[in-house]
């Protein structure tokens, strides 16, 4: 039997602005959604700032940060491996802004 591979891993980049931005803004959250734009990029909150829907499913938890699939986007990539990763620059303008010149 195929065994999945773990839904969602992170690179060093990501866990050390994970780490920044928990010592600032507290616990943290992503949520992935789909749809247009940004919506197929992980979004970070604090958490509790984003309301999960019974239709959101967990992917992850990295550390203690939990990674939240829209129930839809999930059933079309439910398949994959994501990698959380840091890019340089800004991301769309629906992400929560990271502050370092830098977004996920």
């Amino acid at each position: 039997m195929n065994e999945l591979p773990e839904q969602v891993v992170t690179t060093p980049a990501a866990e050390e602005l994970m780490s920044r931005l928990s010592s600032k803004h507290g616990e943290l959250m992503f949520h992935q959604s789909g749809g247009c734009c940004d919506g197929s990029s992980p979004m970070c909150y604090p958490r509790g700032e984003f309301l999960v829907g019974d239709g959101d499913v967990l992917l992850a938890t990295l550390g203690e940060t939990p990674f939240y699939m829209s129930g839809s986007q999930f059933e079309y990539w439910k398949h994959t491996q994501l990698i959380l990763d840091v890019v340089p620059g800004r991301g769309g303008c629906f992400l929560w802004r990271t502050g370092k010149g830098c977004d996920f």
